[in-house]
């Protein structure tokens, strides 16, 4: 257990990396600049925020990151730019991508029930797999209930290495009452993305992790993204993970990823999570009429103003000629971690990642919230 008052004061520290040809791009381009980017990760770390941070923009001019803080407060050693973290629901994306690959092979129908794929599975209370279509999984328009909602947070801290079926997860939630009816309303709900993941597998025969390798990570090259199974480590470069239950700080670094599952147990970097979105929206994995599809979103009743398609949600944006209208995006949290991951339509990506979570309270919250605008949207 590490107490918070040993992120040191000087930890607000900035490293920037500039790849080559961003320092040339024209005033005009509102493009964020070193400045503001530095400005993004000072905001999120620091003794009243996340001990480390880091920002990066990827657009046609070049990469640019910015680190701040630590990412290991006992060491003091500074974010590493090629760190790999914990992604947590950024691994829907990726879960919705290969259902949609699925749907296109013609091998699972969006609008056919649950139970076509997992018979029996989807029972509890007044939840029906009969009554609930794949779409409204990918779209969170199950009124399924949430398995987080019924599971503490120090459960997992009390055993953080302990193996999770995602069938135990999804039967945690199935004996409470689902939020409304399907297709009615929307919630979010990880035990929707759960769900999903046993449906790649039920369709392919295959662990879903091995078909998001399979189908877009080896494809995309995205050399610092996993699928791990009950391996608790993060392999190459990282930060360690803290969460703050309290006054102090406490490492979770090493977590058994099936907690989160195919809603939450990815592994990633800044480069390769602005690769990913940047090809989905430019029709890589895709066909058209399953892109069309996963960006075909509905309003989430947030007072953003954001609509969720089938794995991205949209955020309207006003006042940037960068964002135009708005952008695609999704956040991501695991314990030890939080990332926002984003991308305009007109080919610029950013990413924003701090190795707390959760614990940072109202004011890194506040932050968060802001960072992925603000790297993005160059304002």
């Amino acid at each position: 257990m590490i107490t918070r008052n040993l992120v040191p004061r000087g930890a607000a520290a900035v490293v920037l990396a500039l790849a080559v040809g961003v320092s040339a791009v024209p005033a005009n381009a509102a493009t964020p600049g070193p400045a503001d980017l530095r400005q993004v990760v000072e905001s999120l770390s620091g003794p009243d925020g996340a001990p480390g941070a880091l920002a990066q923009v990827h657009d046609r001019h070049g990469r640019l990151t910015a680190t701040s803080g630590v990412a290991d407060v006992r060491t003091n050693t500074p974010v590493d730019p090629r760190s790999r973290f914990r992604i947590g629901s950024l691994t829907k994306p990726f879960t919705a991508t290969v259902v949609l690959q699925l749907v296109g092979e013609g091998r699972i129908e969006l609008d056919a029930p649950v139970e076509r794929y997992l018979p029996g599975v989807v029972r509890g209370a007044d939840n029906d797999g009969r009554q609930i279509t794949v779409r409204q999984l990918l779209q969170h328009t199950s009124g399924l209930p949430d398995v987080l909602d019924h599971m503490s947070p120090l459960e997992v801290l009390k055993d953080p290495l302990r193996h999770w079926e995602a069938r135990e997860l999804v039967d945690i939630a199935l004996p409470h009452p689902r939020e409304f009816e399907p297709g009615k309303g929307w919630g979010y709900s990880n035990t929707n993305y759960l769900l999903a993941g046993m449906i790649i597998e039920s369709v392919t025969g295959r662990p879903y992790g091995g078909e998001i390798r399979r189908r877009v990570i080896r494809p995309l090259g995205l050399h610092d993204t996993f699928v791990p199974t009950d391996a608790p480590g993060i392999p190459g470069p990282h930060p360690r993970g803290y969460v703050r239950p309290q006054s102090e700080l406490v490492d979770i670094t090493r977590l058994n990823p099936t907690v989160g599952g195919a809603a939450g147990g990815m592994i990633s970097s800044a480069p390769d999570l602005n690769r990913f979105l940047a090809a989905v929206l430019r029709g890589r994995l895709l066909k058209p009429a399953q892109l069309r599809e996963m960006l075909t979103a509905r309003p989430t009743g947030r007072t953003s103003g954001s609509k969720y398609g089938l794995g991205l949600e949209w955020t309207p944006f006003k006042g940037s000629p960068t964002c135009e209208d708005g952008f695609w995006s999704h956040d991501g949290d695991m314990l030890g971690f939080s990332v926002r991951t984003g991308a305009t339509t007109h080919g610029r990506q950013a990413t924003v990642m701090v190795n707390l979570n959760p614990g940072g309270g109202p004011a890194l919250d506040e932050a968060m919230k802001a960072a992925l605008p603000d790297a993005l949207c160059g304002t």
